[in-house]
């Protein structure tokens, strides 16, 4: 057993190894001569195909991206009324937002709920002042009218309390 462990490798005992076959394979990988049936031939050059540093491949900005990705998806309406209804207060101004609230935008309508008739009738006077800001900072929102509504009076026909029939108004007459 010595003597075959102190006699020199010849080159097919390395071959033959797994150590050689591994140290032949990185020469082939890493800039050794290239072996038998692992050559490959060069492709022919397409030019339909992308290059690495062709033209149109330069980098693109996440925001380019996005904004490319909204528009081909025709999100672009939705979002601008989302982030019309976000400004409100940059919209109507700070005291008055407090009193108002938007509710939604429906079939180019943008509905305003207001604290009282008071701030209905007044946001009513402020009506184009209000639709010239949304026609010039969100174009793309697609608001064509305000409908400012004040609070809900109170139903006689909804409730916990309440009866079939004219209800209160039965006994009046």
């Amino acid at each position: 057993m010595a003597e075959q462990n102190s006699r020199p490798m010849e080159p097919d005992d390395s071959i033959e190894s797994e150590a050689g076959r591994v140290y032949l394979h990185l020469k082939e990988v890493f800039g050794g001569l290239p072996r038998g049936p692992r050559l490959k031939r060069k492709k022919k050059h397409d030019p339909t195909e992308s290059q690495a540093f062709g033209v149109g491949r330069d980098p693109k900005g996440l925001g380019d991206s996005l904004t490319l990705l909204t528009n081909q998806l025709g999100w672009r309406a939705p979002l601008t009324q989302a982030d019309l209804l976000n400004s409100w207060v940059a919209i109507a101004g700070a005291e008055t937002a407090k009193h108002s609230r938007p509710l939604g935008i429906d079939e180019g309508v943008l509905t305003v709920q207001c604290e009282s008739t008071a701030w209905a009738t007044q946001l009513r006077l402020m009506r184009v002042e209000i639709m010239t800001r949304i026609a010039t900072e969100f174009r793309e929102a697609g608001v064509v009218s305000i409908r400012f509504q004040g609070p809900n009076a109170p139903s006689w026909k909804k409730g916990p309390r309440s009866i079939p029939g004219r209800g209160p108004r039965d006994t009046y007459g």
